[in-house]
C-alpha cells in the first residue's frame, strides 16, 4: 500500500461517489451481478469509515438511478430488497455509530416495506452528528431539478414569492440535498468518465476524479489517492489565480 500523505487542512467537505463496476467485478469472478452489488454495498461501510477518519463531513453515494429501472427485473428486485435485509442485519450497528443517514431521490416507486425502512433509518439516525451518508436511491438530477422548479413555480403562482426571489440559493433550498454543502470532489470508479445525471447542480465547481478500480475494490488507499489528486489542484471557482510574482 502506498504511503500517501494528505494535507489535513485541505480535506474535501463533501465527496460524491458514483459506485460503478459492481457487475463487471462479479463477472470477472464468474459470479452473478447480484454478488457484485452485495460486495459493493458492504464496501460502503468501509469507505464511510475511512472518509470519516480523514475528516470528510458528508458523502453522497449514487446507488440506484432513475434510469436503472430498465435493468433486468431480477437485478432490480435484488437492489430493492437489499436495503431491507441490510437494515435488519445491521440496525444495532447503525444505531451505535454516529453516522447520520439520509436518502435522496424519488420515493413514489418504492413498495411499502422499502419505504418504511428508509423512513426508519432516517428517523433513527437524525440526531447523529458524525459523517452524513447521503444514499441516492432512485435518484436523477433532471428529476430533482424538475421537482424543485415545480415547487418554486407553485410558490410564485400562490404569490408567496416574487420573480426576483428566485435565486440560486432558493433553488438549492428546494433540492434533495438542501441541507448538505456543495460537492467538492466527485469520484467515479470502473474507468467510465461521465457524470450520468448525478448531482448536476451540486457539482458545479467540484473536482472530478476517475479511476479504473471497480467499486468493490475501492479501498482506503484509493480514497486517499483521490483526495491527494484533489489537493494538488487549484480551485478558482471561475476566477483567476492570484499573481504571486
Amino acid at each position: 500500500m502506498e504511503d500517501i500523505k494528505l494535507d489535513k487542512d485541505n480535506i474535501p467537505s463533501h465527496i460524491a461517489l458514483i459506485l460503478d463496476g459492481n457487475g463487471r467485478w462479479a463477472k470477472k469472478r464468474l459470479m452473478p451481478r447480484t454478488y457484485g452489488h452485495r460486495k459493493g454495498a458492504f464496501n460502503i461501510i468501509s469507505v464511510a469509515k475511512n472518509a470519516s477518519s480523514l475528516g470528510v463531513k458528508a458523502i453522497s453515494l449514487y446507488c440506484f438511478s432513475t434510469e436503472n429501472w430498465t435493468r433486468p427485473a431480477t437485478e432490480v428486485k435484488y437492489l430493492m430488497q437489499f436495503p431491507i435485509r441490510f437494515y435488519k442485519k445491521n440496525r444495532e450497528r447503525l444505531l451505535k455509530s454516529d453516522y447520520k443517514i439520509i436518502f435522496s431521490g424519488r420515493r413514489d416507486r418504492f413498495d411499502k416495506d422499502l419505504l418504511e425502512v428508509i423512513n426508519k433509518i432516517e428517523e433513527e439516525t437524525k440526531l447523529h452528528t458524525g459523517l452524513i451518508i447521503n444514499i441516492c436511491f432512485d435518484y436523477g438530477s433532471h428529476a430533482e431539478i424538475t421537482e424543485a422548479c415545480k415547487e418554486i413555480a407553485a410558490l410564485y403562482k400562490d404569490s408567496k414569492i416574487n420573480l426576483d426571489d428566485i435565486t440560486p440559493d432558493l433553488i438549492n433550498k428546494h433540492l434533495y440535498t438542501k441541507d448538505l454543502p456543495m460537492v467538492d470532489l466527485l469520484i467515479r470508479t470502473s474507468g467510465e468518465e461521465r457524470i450520468s445525471n448525478f448531482l448536476l447542480w451540486q457539482i458545479a465547481y467540484a473536482e472530478l476524479y476517475f479511476t479504473d478500480v471497480y467499486w468493490p475494490d475501492f479501498d482506503e488507499n484509493e480514497l486517499k489517492k483521490a483526495i491527494y489528486s484533489y489537493q494538488k489542484r487549484h480551485r478558482r471557482f471561475g476566477g483567476l489565480e492570484e499573481d504571486k510574482k
